[in-house]
């Protein structure tokens, strides 16, 4: 059978396949990030402090949501692009009516269940009684944007399986300028638009994810009309259903494992004081964008690796993971050498004050040289995720962050003369046992074993 749509990515260069794929990822990405900073700062300075506080209680539970929607969709790329590459039309429209039907189910329970509780999750988070009510109203109409955020976030999941995005990355840059135009408009109003004051920046966010999730619905349903890529029934097949959790769910807990070790970690860097915190706080950031370079190549390579392996061509995989690492090697190169040369300088560019910028540049300089595992590990782990294997990627996390940074943090910091600095090394060193543990699965684990089995069947 003759694929006639999406990208195939088990023939061609695999260089200029993984380049392709995954630099609209990354400038989604930065555009996600970047808006994200921005509308803080438009609250900040039109709001106040009560609201930027609203926001950042909000934010955990936020963050979780986008685990959910993540980790679950996830499981759909991967599966998708597993049957694209084995060229298994049926098998596509089966997970696409499975993920459309879990989709539908997650949302709907979510949604009720955050408007319900959300004022009892905010108290559970100790929220201030002085924000309470303003933090309440937000967060409920965040859980009415919840069904944009999934519904975007699987429709472009299931582009990606066949290779496709760009046309995602379109979605977001609209979505973003919408959002953008909107925030301050219905945060301070204009003529007749009434000022809704932080329930204008959740109402934008809510329109500006419509407007992804809109065009997105009908460009997939008119682009791939006689393609398997639209839902046509309400399937709930066990086998299915358990396979999509299978992949998706230790995903979600993986991401909700890093928000739970930031939370550690914060914890113990507040015993240093506000300096510290707020050094922490920009030095994350940091990371995070660092980190994106590497996640957007990681996505390319889970991507590559599930088509091959449907496709039967396992011989590919190899490659696939050292050029990945070599795409990867010269921007984290970069920003390590400028982490260790100009630490305080990138740390002025984000604070004036002097006691935050010398925490911060220690942080960088013992943290910086750590930032070249991302450019393995990353890959390593897309591999496993391509094969698959999520809960192998969950435990290689929970060994890192639970066993590894989060006791050796607070043992080097509290037992040691390296006091603050021990919490930085721990970072480092879990970084390093998260390298490894994952290189030590992708040679000797028996997910090589499975991959041959599924080739067998593909050449049957």
């Amino acid at each position: 059978m003759n694929q006639q749509f999406g990208k195939d990515l088990t023939t061609g260069s695999i260089p200029k396949h993984l380049i392709q794929f995954a630099l609209p990822i990354l400038i989604g990405n930065l555009l996600t990030t970047g808006y994200g900073i921005i509308n803080t700062i438009w609250v900040g300075n039109l709001l106040g402090k009560e609201a930027v506080g609203a926001v950042a209680v909000s934010f955990p539970i936020y963050l979780a949501l986008v685990a959910l929607c993540s980790g679950t969709t996830l499981a759909t790329s991967i599966m998708i692009s597993e049957a694209y590459g084995a060229k298994d039309n049926p098998r596509i429209q089966k997970i696409v009516n499975h993920s459309w039907s879990i989709g539908i189910f997650i949302i709907v329970a979510v949604t009720v269940g955050g408007i319900a509780f959300s004022k009892s999750l905010l108290k559970l988070l100790g929220t201030p009684n002085d924000i309470l009510p303003l933090a309440t109203g937000y967060l409920r109409l965040t859980m009415l944007n919840f069904a944009g955020l999934y519904l975007s976030s699987l429709i472009s999941s299931v582009l990606r399986g066949i290779g496709d995005t760009t046309i995602p990355l379109i979605f977001i840059i609209l979505s973003t300028a919408v959002n953008a135009v909107l925030d301050p408009l219905l945060i301070i109003g204009l003529g007749p638009i009434p000022a809704l004051s932080l329930n204008g920046a959740a109402i934008a966010s809510f329109i500006a994810t419509g407007t992804a999730v809109i065009p997105g619905f009908i460009y997939t349903k008119h682009k791939y009309k006689k393609e398997p890529l639209n839902p046509t029934a309400w399937e709930f097949e066990g086998q299915t259903v358990l396979e999509i959790l299978k992949i998706g769910l230790p995903s979600f807990i993986q991401q909700m494992l890093v928000s739970m070790g930031y939370a550690f970690i914060i914890s113990f860097v507040n015993r240093y004081g506000a300096a510290a915190t707020a050094a922490f706080g920009i030095a994350s950031r940091i990371d995070s964008l660092v980190a994106m370079p590497a996640m957007a190549v990681m996505m390319a390579v889970s991507a590559m690796t599930a088509q091959n392996i449907g496709a039967g061509k396992l011989q590919r995989i190899k490659e696939i993971m050292k050029y990945g690492i070599i795409i990867n090697i010269p921007v984290i190169l970069i920003i390590s050498v400028l982490c260790i040369l100009m630490p305080q300088d990138i740390m002025r560019i984000f604070v004036g004050e002097g006691d935050v910028i010398q925490t911060g540049a220690a942080y960088l300089k013992i943290v910086g040289p750590g930032y070249l595992f991302f450019t393995v590990f990353y890959v390593s782990n897309g591999i496993i995720n391509g094969a698959g294997k999520t809960i192998t990627t969950m435990a290689i996390s929970f060994i890192s962050l639970c066993m590894i940074r989060i006791p050796l943090a607070d043992f080097l910091s509290k037992h040691s003369a390296l006091g603050l600095n021990g919490i930085w090394l721990a970072i480092v060193i879990s970084f390093a046992v998260t390298t490894l543990n994952s290189l030590l699965y992708n040679f000797f684990g028996n997910w090589k074993k499975d991959m041959h089995l599924s080739s067998t069947n593909v050449e049957h």
